[in-house]
Protein backbone atom coordinates (compact mmCIF):
# COMPACT_ATOMS: atom_id res chain seq x y z
CA UNK A 1 0.00 0.00 0.00
CA UNK A 2 1.31 3.44 -0.63
CA UNK A 3 0.46 5.24 1.88
CA UNK A 4 1.49 8.67 0.88
CA UNK A 5 -0.64 8.25 -2.15
CA UNK A 6 -3.28 10.17 -0.50
CA UNK A 7 -0.87 12.37 1.83
CA UNK A 8 -1.68 15.07 -0.50
CA UNK A 9 -5.40 15.02 0.10
CA UNK A 10 -4.52 14.11 3.49
CA UNK A 11 -2.91 17.99 4.08
CA UNK A 12 -6.93 19.19 4.68
CA UNK A 13 -7.91 16.68 6.62
CA UNK A 14 -7.89 18.14 10.13
CA UNK A 15 -10.02 21.21 8.41
CA UNK A 16 -12.42 18.87 6.85
CA UNK A 17 -12.57 16.93 10.36
CA UNK A 18 -13.85 20.39 11.88
CA UNK A 19 -16.13 20.81 9.10
CA UNK A 20 -17.91 17.36 9.50
CA UNK A 21 -18.08 18.44 13.55
CA UNK A 22 -20.45 20.93 12.52
CA UNK A 23 -22.80 18.65 10.16
CA UNK A 24 -25.81 16.63 11.20
CA UNK A 25 -23.97 12.98 11.98
CA UNK A 26 -26.56 9.64 11.99
CA UNK A 27 -25.76 7.26 15.00
CA UNK A 28 -23.00 4.61 15.31
CA UNK A 29 -23.77 1.18 15.34
CA UNK A 30 -23.14 -0.16 18.84
CA UNK A 31 -20.11 -2.77 19.11
CA UNK A 32 -18.82 -4.22 22.15
CA UNK A 33 -15.72 -2.01 22.72
CA UNK A 34 -12.10 -3.23 21.34
CA UNK A 35 -8.87 -1.15 21.93
CA UNK A 36 -7.33 0.15 18.74
CA UNK A 37 -3.62 1.09 19.03
CA UNK A 38 -1.14 2.70 16.59
CA UNK A 39 2.61 1.00 17.85
CA UNK A 40 5.43 2.04 16.76
CA UNK A 41 5.73 -1.00 14.92
CA UNK A 42 2.82 -0.07 13.16
CA UNK A 43 4.95 3.39 12.44
CA UNK A 44 7.81 1.40 10.85
CA UNK A 45 5.71 -0.41 8.73
CA UNK A 46 4.16 2.19 7.39
CA UNK A 47 7.44 4.35 6.91
CA UNK A 48 9.06 1.06 4.72
CA UNK A 49 6.29 0.98 2.46
CA UNK A 50 7.29 4.30 1.41
CA UNK A 51 9.93 6.27 -1.25
CA UNK A 52 13.04 7.68 -0.09
CA UNK A 53 11.20 11.34 -0.21
CA UNK A 54 8.40 10.17 1.13
CA UNK A 55 9.99 8.82 4.16
CA UNK A 56 12.09 12.16 4.80
CA UNK A 57 8.63 14.02 4.55
CA UNK A 58 7.07 11.50 7.25
CA UNK A 59 9.93 12.33 9.98
CA UNK A 60 8.98 15.81 10.32
CA UNK A 61 6.19 16.95 12.88
CA UNK A 62 3.09 17.85 10.17
CA UNK A 63 4.02 14.74 7.61
CA UNK A 64 4.27 12.50 10.92
CA UNK A 65 1.00 13.54 12.22
CA UNK A 66 -0.66 13.08 8.31
CA UNK A 67 0.95 9.37 8.40
CA UNK A 68 -0.53 8.45 11.84
CA UNK A 69 -4.54 9.49 10.96
CA UNK A 70 -4.06 7.39 7.71
CA UNK A 71 -2.94 4.44 10.22
CA UNK A 72 -6.02 5.66 12.42
CA UNK A 73 -8.34 5.32 9.73
CA UNK A 74 -7.32 2.60 8.59
CA UNK A 75 -7.32 0.52 11.93
CA UNK A 76 -10.84 1.84 13.10
CA UNK A 77 -12.37 0.75 9.51
CA UNK A 78 -11.04 -2.77 9.47
CA UNK A 79 -12.12 -3.03 13.27
CA UNK A 80 -15.58 -2.07 12.00
CA UNK A 81 -15.69 -4.53 9.56
CA UNK A 82 -14.68 -7.02 11.20
CA UNK A 83 -17.38 -6.54 13.53
CA UNK A 84 -19.80 -6.22 11.53
CA UNK A 85 -18.90 -9.29 9.57
CA UNK A 86 -17.49 -8.15 6.67
CA UNK A 87 -14.96 -10.96 6.68
CA UNK A 88 -17.48 -13.05 5.84
CA UNK A 89 -19.04 -11.07 2.66
CA UNK A 90 -18.63 -13.27 -0.54
CA UNK A 91 -16.81 -10.80 -2.58
CA UNK A 92 -14.10 -10.37 0.18
CA UNK A 93 -13.78 -13.87 0.26
CA UNK A 94 -13.56 -14.39 -3.35
CA UNK A 95 -10.76 -11.39 -4.05
CA UNK A 96 -8.44 -13.54 -0.71
CA UNK A 97 -9.06 -16.60 -1.96
CA UNK A 98 -8.05 -15.10 -6.02
CA UNK A 99 -5.32 -13.71 -4.10
CA UNK A 100 -3.80 -16.61 -2.15
CA UNK A 101 -4.07 -18.40 -5.53
CA UNK A 102 -1.75 -15.57 -7.29
CA UNK A 103 0.91 -15.80 -4.13
CA UNK A 104 1.02 -19.60 -4.44
CA UNK A 105 1.82 -19.43 -7.70
CA UNK A 106 4.83 -16.72 -6.94
CA UNK A 107 6.34 -18.83 -4.34
CA UNK A 108 6.49 -22.09 -6.21
CA UNK A 109 7.94 -20.33 -9.00
CA UNK A 110 10.60 -18.45 -6.85
CA UNK A 111 10.89 -22.23 -5.00
CA UNK A 112 11.95 -23.52 -8.43
CA UNK A 113 14.14 -20.75 -9.30
CA UNK A 114 16.12 -21.05 -5.95
CA UNK A 115 16.31 -24.66 -6.37
CA UNK A 116 17.84 -24.62 -9.70
CA UNK A 117 19.95 -21.68 -8.71
CA UNK A 118 21.46 -23.98 -5.72
CA UNK A 119 22.17 -27.17 -8.03
CA UNK A 120 23.98 -24.97 -10.07
CA UNK A 121 25.89 -23.47 -7.36
CA UNK A 122 26.24 -27.37 -6.07
CA UNK A 123 27.16 -28.56 -9.14
CA UNK A 124 29.33 -25.59 -10.11
CA UNK A 125 32.69 -27.58 -9.84
CA UNK A 126 31.86 -30.46 -11.99
CA UNK A 127 30.78 -28.25 -14.48
CA UNK A 128 33.90 -26.06 -14.62
CA UNK A 129 36.20 -26.66 -17.79
CA UNK A 130 40.07 -27.29 -17.04
CA UNK A 131 42.57 -24.93 -17.79
CA UNK A 132 43.83 -27.84 -20.76
CA UNK A 133 40.36 -28.16 -21.96
CA UNK A 134 40.27 -24.57 -22.86
CA UNK A 135 43.60 -24.42 -24.04
CA UNK A 136 42.97 -27.34 -26.43
CA UNK A 137 39.51 -26.04 -27.49
CA UNK A 138 41.12 -22.77 -28.46
CA UNK A 139 43.70 -24.41 -30.58
CA UNK A 140 41.01 -26.37 -32.22
CA UNK A 141 38.84 -23.13 -32.77
CA UNK A 142 40.80 -19.85 -32.45
CA UNK A 143 38.00 -17.94 -34.77
CA UNK A 144 35.29 -16.08 -34.60
CA UNK A 145 33.08 -15.96 -37.53
CA UNK A 146 29.96 -13.51 -38.44
CA UNK A 147 26.68 -14.67 -41.34
CA UNK A 148 23.65 -12.78 -42.28
CA UNK A 149 20.71 -15.52 -42.49
CA UNK A 150 16.91 -15.34 -43.26
CA UNK A 151 15.10 -17.61 -41.70
CA UNK A 152 11.69 -18.85 -43.25
CA UNK A 153 8.52 -21.30 -41.90
CA UNK A 154 8.28 -23.20 -45.00
CA UNK A 155 9.97 -24.99 -47.60
CA UNK A 156 8.88 -23.85 -50.31
CA UNK A 157 9.41 -19.81 -49.53
CA UNK A 158 13.32 -21.31 -48.75
CA UNK A 159 13.87 -22.89 -51.71
CA UNK A 160 12.68 -20.10 -53.88
CA UNK A 161 14.49 -17.56 -52.00
CA UNK A 162 17.48 -19.59 -52.17
CA UNK A 163 17.32 -19.82 -55.90
CA UNK A 164 17.07 -16.07 -55.92
CA UNK A 165 19.71 -15.45 -54.41
CA UNK A 166 21.88 -17.61 -55.74
CA UNK A 167 21.44 -15.97 -58.97
CA UNK A 168 21.56 -12.68 -57.37
CA UNK A 169 23.11 -12.34 -53.99
CA UNK A 170 22.78 -8.33 -54.59
CA UNK A 171 19.31 -8.60 -53.54
CA UNK A 172 19.79 -10.12 -50.08
CA UNK A 173 17.90 -6.63 -48.40
CA UNK A 174 14.91 -7.27 -50.77
CA UNK A 175 14.85 -11.00 -49.92
CA UNK A 176 15.50 -10.56 -46.00
CA UNK A 177 12.84 -8.09 -45.80
CA UNK A 178 9.76 -9.56 -47.53
CA UNK A 179 10.52 -13.08 -45.77
CA UNK A 180 12.87 -12.97 -42.67
CA UNK A 181 10.97 -14.30 -39.75
CA UNK A 182 14.15 -13.88 -37.74
CA UNK A 183 14.69 -11.34 -34.61
CA UNK A 184 16.72 -8.71 -35.65
CA UNK A 185 19.19 -10.52 -33.25
CA UNK A 186 20.01 -13.43 -35.54
CA UNK A 187 19.46 -11.68 -38.88
CA UNK A 188 23.40 -10.74 -37.95
CA UNK A 189 25.35 -13.02 -35.59
CA UNK A 190 28.57 -13.58 -34.99
CA UNK A 191 29.79 -16.79 -33.01
CA UNK A 192 32.75 -18.95 -31.99
CA UNK A 193 32.58 -22.59 -33.04
CA UNK A 194 29.97 -23.84 -30.14
CA UNK A 195 28.09 -20.58 -29.52
CA UNK A 196 25.27 -21.16 -32.08
CA UNK A 197 24.08 -23.97 -34.10
CA UNK A 198 25.91 -27.23 -35.15
CA UNK A 199 25.16 -27.64 -38.99
CA UNK A 200 25.04 -24.33 -39.28
CA UNK A 201 28.54 -23.37 -38.16
CA UNK A 202 30.41 -26.13 -39.81
CA UNK A 203 28.43 -24.84 -43.17
CA UNK A 204 30.15 -21.72 -42.12
CA UNK A 205 33.48 -22.70 -41.18
CA UNK A 206 33.66 -24.10 -44.97
CA UNK A 207 32.19 -21.60 -46.95
CA UNK A 208 33.99 -18.55 -48.70
CA UNK A 209 32.98 -15.00 -47.83
CA UNK A 210 30.22 -13.62 -49.50
CA UNK A 211 28.80 -17.26 -50.83
CA UNK A 212 24.98 -17.36 -50.60
CA UNK A 213 24.37 -21.22 -48.81
CA UNK A 214 21.52 -23.01 -48.21
CA UNK A 215 18.98 -23.84 -47.48
CA UNK A 216 19.16 -25.66 -43.74
CA UNK A 217 16.65 -27.40 -41.60
CA UNK A 218 17.08 -26.41 -37.67
CA UNK A 219 14.40 -26.38 -35.04
CA UNK A 220 14.38 -22.14 -35.61
CA UNK A 221 13.24 -23.14 -39.14
CA UNK A 222 14.28 -22.79 -42.88
CA UNK A 223 18.17 -21.32 -43.03
CA UNK A 224 20.05 -19.39 -45.96
CA UNK A 225 23.49 -17.94 -44.93
CA UNK A 226 26.41 -15.92 -46.07
CA UNK A 227 29.57 -15.68 -44.15
CA UNK A 228 30.76 -12.06 -44.27
CA UNK A 229 33.65 -12.16 -42.16
CA UNK A 230 36.07 -14.45 -39.99
CA UNK A 231 37.92 -13.00 -37.22
CA UNK A 232 41.02 -14.41 -35.25
CA UNK A 233 41.01 -14.07 -31.86
CA UNK A 234 43.91 -13.65 -28.96
CA UNK A 235 43.64 -17.02 -26.17
CA UNK A 236 42.80 -14.13 -24.14
CA UNK A 237 39.65 -12.98 -25.96
CA UNK A 238 38.38 -16.09 -26.38
CA UNK A 239 39.07 -17.75 -22.77
CA UNK A 240 35.57 -16.44 -21.23
CA UNK A 241 33.45 -17.42 -24.35
CA UNK A 242 35.60 -21.00 -24.76
CA UNK A 243 34.60 -21.64 -21.09
CA UNK A 244 31.50 -20.87 -21.26
CA UNK A 245 30.76 -23.10 -24.26
CA UNK A 246 32.40 -25.98 -22.27
CA UNK A 247 30.38 -25.09 -19.54
CA UNK A 248 27.26 -26.07 -21.50
CA UNK A 249 28.86 -29.32 -23.71
CA UNK A 250 29.43 -30.40 -19.22
CA UNK A 251 26.07 -29.89 -18.63
CA UNK A 252 24.61 -31.40 -21.64
CA UNK A 253 26.49 -34.31 -20.77
CA UNK A 254 25.62 -34.41 -17.21
CA UNK A 255 21.42 -33.77 -18.21
CA UNK A 256 21.72 -36.84 -20.56
CA UNK A 257 23.24 -38.72 -17.62
CA UNK A 258 20.21 -37.55 -15.73
CA UNK A 259 17.75 -38.72 -18.37
CA UNK A 260 18.74 -42.07 -18.06
CA UNK A 261 17.79 -41.49 -14.62
CA UNK A 262 14.73 -40.22 -14.98
CA UNK A 263 11.26 -41.45 -17.07
CA UNK A 264 10.76 -38.48 -18.90
CA UNK A 265 7.36 -37.79 -20.82
CA UNK A 266 6.79 -34.55 -22.70
CA UNK A 267 3.64 -32.97 -23.98
CA UNK A 268 2.91 -33.48 -27.27
CA UNK A 269 -0.18 -31.86 -28.61
CA UNK A 270 -2.51 -33.56 -31.27
CA UNK A 271 -2.78 -32.27 -34.50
Amino acid sequence: MKYFTVLLGMICLSMAACKKQDQPTHPAPVHSRADISITQQDMQHALSLLDEKDQQFAQTSFGKQNLLQILLREKLILQDARDTGFTHDKDYQEALKQKRAQLDSIYEQFAQEALIRTWYEKNGKELEPSEQEIKAYYKKYPYEMTIKQIIMDNAQTADQTLRILKGSPARWKEMSRQHNIAPASLQTLTFMPGEYLDNLEAVAANSPTGKVQGFFKTPQGFHIIMKTGENRLSLEQATPRIKQILQNQHLDELLDTLKQQYEVNIYEENK
